[in-house]
């Protein structure tokens, strides 16, 4: 393209001839610096059109904003004259332009000078009518008219393109190498008049040019940055230095030139403008290209490290004009993204914090946005965060924050670093207090109760962890509810949210950089409390965050002005880089529930936490924590349950939510039918401890619904077994037995839910309507039939008998009454062994009594012993007289006085003493018994095993039976 290589030509050629020129000047230091029209920028995009309006401004003759100077600027009466007469001669020309047609409006006659210009040096001989040379003509004739019209740069490139090659020396000679400006004395005299002049019109037109990207393109081809950062090295004229600081901003757009800007070192040369230029719009100019300039997190802090925020906020303190204000707000914003320390430190010693919160409430609205993301980008390191709270920054933010989440706010995206922000404000306790009285600890539980902020949600109740010891705070937080929104992160889905560098750690606490340091100190004091006093179960439960022992090595001390390469620039640093997650235990203050477990740990510490902590969604966030979700839980979950169940004020509270064990049981259902949960319980069962084993199949019948997985795990793998037998361990702690009790129910239910253990029928006893007795009439005065035997007992008294219907009921009494014995010929045969009361259901039963109520005859009431009772003696000669009949009627009778309605669960081990294999099962029977309460069935379990003693045969087969619902005797699965 034959105007971008005249362009380029135009810096690479003129320039060195302006060069000589200046060393030829005896007068190096003499002449002062001089100051021209510079155009005026606007700031509404980074992509914006920066053309030079020069021309304009000098017609209009506005006057451009000055500012106190480091040294006394001299001006002379005959400069004063000389541009005077400079502005009249241009206002001449452009109305004689304006009148008729001259040869400059031809693109082909600019052109062509161009050319001509390459081969004659600096434009040939000046015209004396017009005192310009050819080339001065073209290049101000390319500015003003062609390459400022509508489209002008494209056809000004679409015929550059036709017209020929390039000038013979540009086409010859390759493209300069990137690389730092060569050395050149910075201090140098101002070049002559003429060609200071072309050179300020090729730097316009090559900066306009610049503003499409096909241009930008072409120049860093051609290698015309090099030649730029001399110019600025060396050309401190602030009309030359507007124009080449707006053409390096354009250039930096594009990120490859942006790059080659750095290494050619461009960085402390605009750093160096910004303090020694006095012109607005040469200032915005330098603003301008540095905020192009950091279009990086690597380039935006090479340029922190080569001092270029502290000026920035220097300016900004300095109340300059309104665009220039703008121009550095949109600087500082670029720079302060992802703000590194060095960002954070000069913009504090350049004293630009009152006036960024100054300007929070600007009239113009991109001003106020623009300085408001400033501070919260500050945020991010900590050693800035005190200072920006004593600015006043905290209720400027908080407001903003809630303004935004107003009926008229903005949308979240745009709330989401100004949480952040208010969020790290909380790290220290300054900041707290002015967060608290400013409104935002109401703001903070809203946004945990707007589920359009889940995402925020972890960040948020981290944040609140700083108030965790002032107690009007959290008075506040727990009147605003917060207590339940913690359980509900537990229970929740956490969301993910950027981790904060180690910067951004609170700087009540500052860095110690030396290991000895880092070992002893307020922090270790700090870091043995919280594990003393339970917040922290060792020192991996403290977040990074809080421990300067986690920060990575110092960085290395950079250079103010560092030599910069690409592989430098494109590389990010090894201070930098991400960490590696480090490994925590589930709860810790790293972890997502970590933060919120803490805070309801303080709150569980109040004299009366039931208001609070025994509710419904408390108890279940809990619950749900500690048994929801796989690996073991943090103990802090634990001990806060804990510390509920020991304070007499939550008793109450607990009492009336009958709905906790359901909702535990459903949680642990959950996992242990899932395909992970069967087979942590079937490793547990078969490797585990003596101890976790039994655990296991204590638990199972509560857990496991799935027919397919209680019968494997239960009966196929031993559980059940494993189960009955730690029951009769020796001395098995009372609370085991209850548990056990209401395990064994529920897999009894689980079993045959439909129907009930088999266990021995006996003859129906109806209390209310017994049936008629036979007996009876051999006992009136006129017995009906006479009795023809008599039954003599110890004590003497004679009961009367039948021998007939006596010899029918027993194999003994036949063998005794029919037989050889002599008993056979007696008609008062003595019953050895057997008390009235004992004897009474014998003979009537002998007589064909069935159901007469005889049987209970010989059974004390509940309360009373039966061992040793009639009872015991009854049953004894049922079975010694061959009556099975009578016993099952007799244990019938004892089961319905002393396991009935009457009997309590003191009497089920009484009743087992007996050592009847069917009263055994209906002991069992009453005991896993639905319709018990599970204190009665834990206490008549606790019975049953005092009774059985060391014989736990008959116990564990008569559970085991009407567990399995099958009969006393038959095969039980092993």
């Amino acid at each position: 393209m034959v105007t971008l290589r005249a362009g380029v030509w135009l810096l690479t050629c003129v320039y060195p001839v302006v060069l000589n020129q200046i060393r030829a000047t005896s007068e190096a230091s003499a002449i002062p610096r001089t100051t021209t029209p510079a155009p005026e920028l606007t700031t509404t995009s980074r992509a914006e059109d920066t053309r030079d309006t020069g021309v304009q401004l000098r017609k209009r003759k506005i006057p451009q904003a000055r500012h106190p100077r480091k040294r006394q600027r001299t001006f002379s009466f005959r400069s004063l004259g000389s541009a005077a007469r400079s502005g009249a001669e241009s206002e001449a020309r452009a109305k004689m332009a304006a009148a008729k047609p001259t040869l400059t409006d031809s693109l082909s006659f600019c052109l062509a000078q161009l050319a001509a210009a390459a081969g004659e040096g600096l434009g040939g001989e000046k015209d004396p009518a017009t005192n310009e040379t050819p080339l001065g003509r073209a290049l101000l004739a390319l500015r003003t008219r062609h390459i400022k019209a509508a489209g002008g740069i494209e056809r000004f490139r679409a015929r550059a393109a036709t017209a020929g090659s390039a000038p013979s020396q540009a086409a010859s000679s390759p493209a300069p190498a990137s690389g730092p400006a060569p050395s050149v004395p910075s201090s140098t005299p101002s070049p002559p008049v003429r060609l200071r002049k072309t050179l300020d019109l090729a730097l316009s037109i090559l900066a306009d040019c610049c503003t499409e990207g096909a241009c930008r393109a072409e120049v860093r081809r051609l290698g015309g940055i090099l030649p730029l950062v001399t110019i600025l090295q060396c050309m401190k004229t602030d009309s030359i230095q507007n124009r080449t600081a707006r053409a390096l901003g354009n250039l930096a757009m594009e990120p490859e030139s942006c790059g080659d800007i750095h290494c050619a070192g461009a960085v402390p040369l605009l750093v160096e403008s910004l303090t020694a230029c006095q012109d607005s719009q040469c200032l915005q100019s330098v603003v301008r290209a540095l905020r192009n300039l950091a279009d990086s997190p690597q380039h935006r802090l090479a340029l922190a490290q080569q001092g270029a925020v502290r000026p920035l906020a220097e300016l900004l303190a300095t109340a300059p004009d309104a665009a220039l204000t703008s121009a550095l707000v949109r600087a500082l914003l670029e720079l302060s993204r992802g703000c590194s320390r060095a960002c954070a430190e000069q913009l504090s010693l350049g004293g630009g914090l009152g006036p960024l919160v100054s300007l929070a409430s600007h009239p113009k609205r991109v001003v106020r946005e623009g300085t408001i993301l400033i501070l919260a980008n500050l945020c991010a390191q900590g050693l800035i965060r005190p200072a920006l709270g004593n600015a006043g920054g905290v209720e400027v933010l908080v407001d903003e924050l809630r303004q935004r989440r107003g009926p008229n706010g903005a949308s979240p995206a745009s709330q989401q670093p100004l949480v952040r922000a208010v969020c790290l404000l909380c790290r220290e306790a300054i900041n707290r207090a002015r967060l608290r009285d400013a409104g935002g600890l109401d703001l903070l539980i809203g946004l945990l109760r707007d589920p359009r902020a889940s995402a925020w949600h972890p960040r948020i109740v981290a944040a609140l962890v700083g108030f965790l010891y002032d107690t009007g705070a959290l008075g506040r937080l727990q009147a605003l509810g917060l207590v339940p929104l913690l359980a509900g992160q537990l229970c929740g889905e956490a969301g993910e949210e950027e981790e904060e560098g180690r910067e951004a750690a609170s700087w009540d606490f500052p860095e110690e950089r030396t290991p000895e340091r880092a070992q002893g100190g307020s922090f270790r004091s700090l870091r043995s409390w919280l594990i003393s006093e339970g917040y922290a179960a060792g020192p991996d439960d403290i977040s990074p965050d809080w421990s300067p022992e986690q920060c990575p090595p110092p960085e290395p001390v950079e250079p103010a002005s560092p030599v910069l390469t690409p592989t430098s620039l494109r590389a990010p640093h090894p201070a930098h880089s991400k960490p590696q997650p480090r490994r925590r235990h589930r709860g810790s203050l790293g972890d997502a529930e970590g933060p919120a477990l803490l805070l309801l740990s303080r709150f569980s510490q109040a004299p009366d936490p039931s208001g609070a902590l025994v509710t419904g969604p408390a108890l279940y966030g809990l619950l749900t924590y500690v048994t929801g979700a796989p690996g073991p839980p943090s103990p802090r979950a634990l001990r806060i349950l804990s510390r509920l169940t020991c304070n007499p004020a939550c008793l109450e509270a607990f009492v009336r939510h009958r709905e906790l064990g359901e909702r535990l049981l459903q949680n642990l259902t959950v996992q242990a039918e899932s395909p992970f949960g069967v087979g942590a319980l079937t490793h547990l069962l078969l490797s585990g401890s003596p101890e976790d084993r039994v655990a296991c199949a204590l638990t199972l019948p509560f857990i496991c619904r799935k027919p397919s997985v209680w019968r494997r795990l239960l009966l196929e793998q031993g559980g059940l077994r494993l189960l009955l037998a730690a029951l009769t361990r020796p001395a098995p702690h009372p609370l085991f037995l209850f548990f056990a009790a209401d395990s064994l129910s529920c897999l009894q239910d689980l079993v045959s839910p439909t129907m009930s253990p088999a266990v021995p029928q006996a003859v129906p006893m109806d209390l209310d309507s017994p049936s008629p007795c036979l007996y009876e009439p051999l006992l009136g005065p006129a017995p009906v039939p006479a009795p023809d035997l008599h039954f003599l007992l110890d004590s003497g008294l004679q009961l009367p008998a039948q021998r007939a219907a006596s010899a029918t009921a027993s194999p003994f009494f036949r063998a005794l009454l029919s037989g050889s014995f002599a008993e056979a010929q007696m008609d008062l045969v003595p019953l050895r062994g057997l008390s009235p009361g004992a004897a009474w259901p014998i003979l009537h039963h002998l007589h064909g009594c069935r159901g007469c109520g005889a049987a209970l005859g010989p059974v004390p009431p509940p309360g009373q012993p039966l061992l040793g009772s009639e009872a015991e003696e009854a049953l004894e000669a049922a079975g010694r007289f061959l009556l099975p009949g009578l016993e099952e009627e007799l244990e019938e009778a004892v089961g319905r006085i002393h396991l009935g309605p009457q009997g309590g669960p003191e009497s089920v081990g009484e009743v087992f003493r007996l050592g009847r294999p069917r009263l055994a099962a209906h002991c069992a029977r009453w005991t896993l018994g639905p319709e018990q309460c599970p204190r009665k069935r834990g206490l008549a379990l606790v019975g049953l095993v005092e009774a059985a003693g060391e014989e736990a045969g008959p116990l564990t087969e008569a559970l085991l039976a009407v567990v399995m619902g099958i009969e006393l005797g038959a095969r039980v699965p092993a």
